[in-house]
């Protein structure tokens, strides 16, 4: 299952996302997980703690998928 992971502009480092969406409890924490390898984007292994993230964009890390939009308005 996918969870929406809503945003408030575009682009936003990886780290940040994984933060917001509670799958890490600190930024240090996320960039560490990032850096082991342990996270994806799009399918692919991801090491850049900063890789710029935008709508559309999926990251799985530990089973969970998520997708990243905007806000509903």
């Amino acid at each position: 299952m996918t969870q929406d992971v809503e945003i408030r502009e575009e682009p936003i480092e990886l780290y940040k996302v994984l933060k917001i969406a509670g799958l890490a409890a600190s930024g240090g924490e996320a960039k560490f997980m990032v850096s082991e390898g342990k996270v994806s984007v799009n399918g692919e292994v991801e090491t850049r703690k900063r890789k710029k993230i935008g709508v559309g964009d999926e990251i799985e890390f530990g089973g969970e998928r998520l997708r990243v939009c905007l806000p509903k308005i």
